[in-house]
């Protein structure tokens, strides 16, 4: 007689990323309007501040303003650091509320709900206390606090640490087909969310 197969462990929680998923991008990202409205150019702060600057923010090695404001100093020397965050934290925070919805039925059955995101320290705290996540959600992992990128298995393994689920009870929802590839290398299961399908068939 031949045995069954084993079963896979009941999900336990269902990790969610925020930016292209939870967070609906705009039409040309929060830039698109960026030199009309505050005189400077998208090109520039990517060519003198993401492209030089990002990787070392984003991974919690130097602070946004800390890096920031030496470069708007030269650039757009008009605005402040603080002013350009502002203006790109109110830009790109557009929730998906539909998705929101449906997240909140999965929490009644007892799954919880974590955010899985790269993010700095500052947005992260934006999106968890100002856009009201916090109480959406039971926890937020982002990579400034972790140390590594959704890419970096160092990430899952730190979520996995963290939580004290096993991978194979965690669930990646996730708009990032490379993403989606370190998870399940990982353990995890994970989904390629498109916008396109209720969360709902995504899980069956």
């Amino acid at each position: 007689m031949r045995g069954r197969a084993p079963r896979r462990p009941a999900l336990k929680a269902l990790m969610v990323d925020v930016d292209g998923v939870i967070v609906i991008p705009g039409r040309g990202g929060w830039a698109a309007n960026l030199e009309a409205d505050l005189g400077l150019s998208p090109t520039a702060l990517q060519t003198h501040f993401f492209a030089p600057h990002w990787t070392d923010i984003v991974l919690g090695q130097a602070g946004l303003h800390e890096r920031l404001a030496p470069v708007l100093a030269r650039i757009a020397p008009h605005l402040t650091s603080q002013q350009l965050a502002a203006y790109w934290f109110e830009r790109d925070a557009q929730l998906d509320a539909r998705l929101l919805e449906d997240l909140a039925v999965v929490r009644a059955t007892g799954i919880e709900l974590h955010l899985a995101t790269v993010q700095e320290h500052l947005r992260a705290d934006h999106l968890w206390t100002a856009l009201g996540l916090r109480q959406r959600f039971d926890a937020m992992h982002y990579a400034a606090d972790l140390g590594a990128r959704k890419s970096d298995p160092a990430f899952y393994a730190a979520v996995e640490a963290r939580t004290g689920f096993a991978p194979a009870e965690l669930l990646l929802i996730d708009d990032t087909p490379a993403n989606i590839e370190a998870a399940r290398a990982a353990g995890w299961g994970a989904r390629l969310w498109t916008g396109e399908a209720r969360l709902a068939d995504l899980l069956t």
